[in-house]
């Protein structure tokens, strides 16, 4: 139900210390877009959009999409052949970071990685 989905999406983002302006700009969207999902009559984002969120606010996403499990993002199986299991919630952020940035900043953040370009830490 939507009305349920609501109130999931609004106590991940609290239970991460967020607003709904901040996690509107970590997800690229509006802040009434944010608002509109955690309304109990508004629309519901996306699967896509709703792994975002649980990625940014580091809850399991089946809890999110179902309210079953725990609310912990804690992987349930391993990852399938070929992808790598990021644990580590600062490499998660940048991770999530890095695939909704623009595409000029994934360009400089690979300069910097690759040694090419100065960090400018």
């Amino acid at each position: 139900m939507p009305n349920q989905l609501a109130n999931r999406i609004r106590r991940a983002r609290r239970r991460k210390g967020m607003t709904q302006a901040e996690l509107a700009a970590l997800l690229k969207v509006s802040r009434s877009a944010v608002g509109n999902w955690e309304s109990p009559t508004g629309i519901m984002p996306c699967t896509t959009r709703m792994i975002t969120i649980a990625l940014v606010t580091d809850v399991s996403f089946e809890w999110l999409a179902t309210g079953r499990t725990g609310l912990e993002a804690v992987p349930a199986s391993p990852p399938p052949a070929g992808m790598e299991l990021v644990d580590d919630p600062h490499e998660r952020r940048l991770l999530v970071g890095y695939r909704t940035s623009r595409a000029a900043t994934r360009k400089l953040v690979l300069q910097i990685v690759e040694g090419q370009r100065a960090s400018p830490l």
